[in-house]
């Protein structure tokens, strides 16, 4: 939860990769409490009152996950908007003729969102859900402490610059409507 909060100010990509595994942190202990308590918050570094605010956190997403059916896979409503902004996002900059760093930056990673969508059966999922997916398991891969290719890493640090420039244009673009 706390990394969450500075996340979701900072970095809203980090936020939702983050906010991802969390779900998966859920799923993976069952959906039971008291395995998260043990787990997860007895890990942090902080009060017991802070510790009773992360559990609740934790019980609020179970609570959401369960009643939107997500336990096995999927994304929580919340989580799924925010996507769905980004990529609403990212087709308003390629239609701005004035974002020609963003234009540029986009079609340095093109081939590999096509090599990844080829690598997944074709999918059509959305570009930006595909560049999230892709960091999202390589996260998961170095969580394992699996091995990835010097190749994949770079053409992942590149998905990573889109993605944060992305996330910019997201955070200026909140802050011009306020």
């Amino acid at each position: 939860m706390i990394i969450a909060e500075k996340k979701r100010k900072e970095n809203i990509v980090e936020w939702l990769l983050y906010m991802w595994q969390i779900e998966d942190l859920i799923r993976a202990n069952h959906f039971d409490m008291d395995t998260i308590r043990r787990r997860v918050i007895a890990r942090y570094a902080c009060s017991r009152e802070e510790e009773n605010r992360i559990g609740h956190w934790y019980e609020s997403l179970i609570e959401k996950m369960q009643k939107e059916g997500v336990e096995e896979k999927g994304h929580l409503p919340e989580h799924e908007a925010v996507l769905d902004n980004l990529t609403a996002l990212h087709q308003h900059l390629m239609a701005s003729p004035q974002e020609t760093l963003y234009h540029a930056t986009y079609y340095k990673i093109l081939p590999h969102i096509v090599h990844l969508r080829a690598k997944s059966g074709g999918t059509t999922m959305p570009e930006i859900e595909t560049c999230l997916t892709a960091l999202y398991g390589y996260l998961m891969l170095k969580i394992q402490q699996k091995e990835v290719s010097a190749e994949t890493q770079e053409a992942l640090k590149q998905l990573a610059s889109f993605l944060s420039i992305l996330a910019e244009k997201y955070e200026n673009n909140l802050s011009n409507r306020s």
